[in-house]
C-alpha cells in the first residue's frame, strides 16, 4: 500500500491519539457481549511464493496456498474483490478452502466505490452482493475504500448507497479526504451517518497520514489497516500500543476486530503477525497468528 507511506520514518510520532471522547458513550450502549471478544488477525494477500518453507510448508504448490494461508492466519484484507466481482464457483472454492473460524473481508469493488454515484445507477452492488453471500459463516466484513477526492459534500450519494446495501452484510468503510477529520460538520455527520447505519469505521496506522488513524468507533466491530515499514523497530512498539488499546475498547464492550498487516510486497506481514499474535494474546485470549512452518525432517546420513 503506498498511501501515506514515507521513505523515513524515524522522525514520526506513531503514539496512539487520546480516544475521541464519543468513543466510551458508544461503547456503553453496546448490547451485552455474549460471546468473548474476538481479534481477527491477517495480511492483505496469500499468493506469496515467498513464504513456502518459511510460512508454508517446504513444497507448497500455488493451488494449495490459501488453504495454508487459511490455517496461519484467520481472516484476509481480501483485495481480489476491489478489482472483479468474483464468479459464484471461485467464492464457494474460497469458502471451501479456509478453517470455519477463518473471516474473509471482501473489497467493495473499484467499479463501485470510485464511481461518483457508488454504484446506484448499474448492476454492481447486487452482482457482487449476490456472489460475496456465497462465503457464507466464512463472510467477516466487507470494507469500502473511498478515493481521495471523496470529501463530505458528497456524503449524501454514501447516504444513498447505504440505502440499497444490504444490511445483512456486515459494512465498514475507509476514508482518506483530510476534511473527514477536521472538527467540523462534515466530519461529525460522516461519523454519525455510519453509527446511524450501523457501518464500521476503517482506521489506517500508517506513518505519513496520522489523521487517519482516527479511532472513531461506530459500531462493536472495527477494522484495522497498520502499515508497517519493513520491521522498523516502530513497528513493534506500535503493535504494543495497539494491544493497549484494543485491551480497553474489549473492556468497554467492543465485540470484534480486525487487524490487517502491511509490510512492503507483503513479505515481512507473517512476522509482524506473528508478534502482533503474541502480544495481543496477552491482553485478549484466543488469538490466532501464524507460525513458522516445521522443516522436513533430514535423512539420516550413513557413516
Amino acid at each position: 500500500m503506498d498511501f501515506g507511506k514515507l521513505p523515513v520514518v524515524d522522525h514520526v510520532n506513531f503514539l496512539l491519539p487520546p480516544d475521541p471522547p464519543q468513543n466510551a458513550a458508544l461503547l456503553s450502549a453496546l448490547p451485552p457481549r455474549i460471546a468473548a471478544p474476538k481479534v481477527y488477525l491477517g495480511a492483505t494477500g496469500y499468493n506469496m511464493k515467498p513464504w513456502v518453507g518459511r510460512w508454508y510448508p517446504a513444497g507448497t504448490r500455488e493451488k494449495d496456498f490459501l488453504h495454508h494461508y487459511g490455517r496461519q492466519f484467520n481472516t484476509i484484507e481480501h483485495n481480489t474483490t476491489h478489482y472483479r466481482i468474483p464468479d459464484l464457483a471461485t467464492v464457494a472454492r474460497w469458502r471451501e478452502e479456509v478453517p470455519a473460524d477463518f473471516r474473509y473481508c471482501p473489497k467493495i469493488p473499484q467499479t463501485i466505490s470510485h464511481a461518483r454515484d457508488l454504484g446506484l445507477h448499474g448492476r454492481e452492488i447486487h452482482l457482487f452482493c449476490t456472489a460475496i453471500r456465497e462465503l457464507g459463516q466464512t463472510l467477516g466484513c466487507c470494507f469500502m475504500q473511498l478515493p481521495p477526492h471523496f470529501e463530505p459534500k458528497n456524503l449524501s450519494i454514501l447516504d444513498r448507497f447505504l440505502d440499497v446495501f444490504p444490511e445483512d452484510i456486515p459494512l465498514a468503510v475507509e476514508v482518506r479526504h483530510p476534511d473527514f477529520f477536521r472538527d467540523g460538520t462534515g466530519s461529525a455527520d460522516y461519523f454519525q451517518l455510519l453509527h446511524t447505519r450501523r457501518v464500521s469505521t476503517v482506521i489506517t496506522d500508517v506513518a505519513g497520514r496520522r489523521d487517519v488513524c482516527h479511532l472513531r468507533l461506530t459500531t462493536g466491530c472495527v477494522l484495522i489497516r497498520f502499515v508497517g515499514n519493513g520491521l522498523h523497530p516502530t513497528d513493534y512498539t506500535r503493535v504494543e500500543d495497539w494491544a493497549e488499546r484494543l485491551a480497553q475498547w474489549f473492556g468497554q464492550g467492543l465485540q470484534e476486530a480486525y487487524f490487517f498487516c502491511h509490510e512492503p510486497d507483503n513479505l515481512l506481514a507473517p512476522e509482524l503477525a506473528a508478534y502482533a499474535a503474541q502480544i495481543f494474546s496477552e491482553k485478549v485470549p484466543g488469538v490466532r497468528g501464524p507460525v513458522p512452518a516445521q522443516a522436513p525432517p533430514q535423512q539420516g546420513t550413513l557413516f
